[in-house]
Formats: structure tokens, C-alpha cells, sequence
């Protein structure tokens, strides 16, 4: 799976992960568009419980239009997901890598689209990488 993510672990326990993650993400000029507390749907839609674990859909705006305006089918390819979720004790903090997405779904994607999903990736990998130097 990490060929489509990058990855970090955080000294900060969820709540306070999910704060720095949306903090660093806006630094990076990325709002959160979608949260998801996947958590507390397993357990109100199905019963179950699992770990801590939020589902950050974000957005840079210029970066999008950027990409819609390349091709208009990349839109299913947004927001931008970001996961926060603690597994065994750690808290984890993933990153979904938008050219590996482009790669697998826009064969006609062209220059312009690849470098606009470079350019979130960089960003992306540098919110994700700013939090390993203010963990807690």
C-alpha cells in the first residue's frame, strides 16, 4: 500500500492528531472539505468497534481547478484523502499520493495534469512530514 501513500507516525494521541493533521494541511493550502469518523460509523451502522481512525478529505482549490481544468474526469479523483487512525498503541497519519492515483486512472492525462499531481503530492508529503517535528 505505500506505493499510493506516504506515511508518518505522530507522537499525539487521535483528537490532537487530527487538530496538527488539518493545521498542516492548511500551511500546505489545503482545507478539509470532508470528515469521516469511521469509527463511529462501523459502530452505529454495524456494531463494530475498531481503533480511532478519521477520514480528512482535502482540497488545495487552485490545485483542483488546476487539475478539473486538464480534465474534468479527475474530479472523481477528489478530495484529496487523508487518514488519521491509531493502530496497536501509534498513531498513524497517511497520505493518499495523487500522481499514483493519475497514474492508475487517467492513461490521457497529459504534462499539465501530472505536474498539478506533483505539486499536491510535494505538498502533501511536506504537511505530513512537518508532523513529525512537533509530535508530542
Amino acid at each position: 500500500m505505500s506505493d499510493i501513500a506516504h506515511t508518518v507516525e505522530v507522537g499525539l494521541e487521535h483528537p490532537a492528531a487530527v487538530e496538527a493533521v488539518t493545521a498542516a494541511l492548511a500551511d500546505q493550502g489545503f482545507g478539509v472539505l470532508s470528515t469521516i469518523d469511521v469509527q463511529a460509523t462501523l459502530q452505529a451502522k454495524l456494531g463494530e468497534q475498531i481503533d480511532a481512525y478519521t477520514i480528512l478529505g482535502a482540497c488545495n482549490p487552485a490545485l483542483a481547478q488546476a487539475a478539473l481544468s486538464a480534465n474534468p474526469e479527475v474530479g472523481l479523483l477528489l478530495p484529496c484523502n487523508v487518514t488519521v487512525r491509531r493502530a496497536e498503541g501509534r498513531t498513524i497519519v497517511q497520505a493518499v499520493d495523487p500522481g499514483a492515483l493519475l497514474g492508475v486512472a487517467a492513461d490521457n492525462a497529459g504534462p499539465d495534469l501530472g505536474e498539478t499531481a506533483s505539486d499536491a503530492g510535494s505538498r502533501l508529503r511536506a504537511a505530513l512530514d512537518s508532523l513529525t517535528t512537533t509530535t508530542a
